[in-house]
């Protein structure tokens, strides 16, 4: 009966003591620090458009249950505005392309029809 008394006793002890250094009766300035929630460190440059390299190097924080997700829906908006302002672009220039080959096209079948009707 005195060796349980004992064994109970010394943990208490034990628990009493590994819970005092955990909340902060341990060595140390105080409690544990609150750990913040981790956020997107490397952001997409608001500067200029994003290239390849920024989309290599862009490493989402994980969270509880995979990412977070306003991390990852903030860099899927701005890639999904970025591609489309090209996809824009592009298609303008495509455009512009097509409209300066007709005219060269045309400019073209014009100078041998006004080269044969002159003497």
């Amino acid at each position: 009966m005195v060796m349980f008394l004992f064994l109970v006793i010394a943990l208490a002890v034990v628990v009493g003591a590994v819970t005092l250094a955990v909340v902060g009766g341990g060595e140390g300035d105080g409690p544990l620090p609150e750990a913040g929630p981790e956020r997107l460190q490397d952001f997409l440059p608001p500067d200029r458009p994003v290239n390849r390299a920024d989309i290599e190097s862009l490493r989402f924080p994980l969270a509880a249950r995979g990412y977070r997700m306003a991390d990852v829906d903030d860099a899927l908006g701005r890639l999904g505005a970025e591609l489309a302002e090209r996809e824009a672009r592009i298609a303008d220039l495509e455009s512009a392309l097509a409209g300066a080959r007709a005219a060269a096209t045309h400019m073209s079948m014009d100078k041998p029809a006004r080269q044969e009707g002159q003497p």
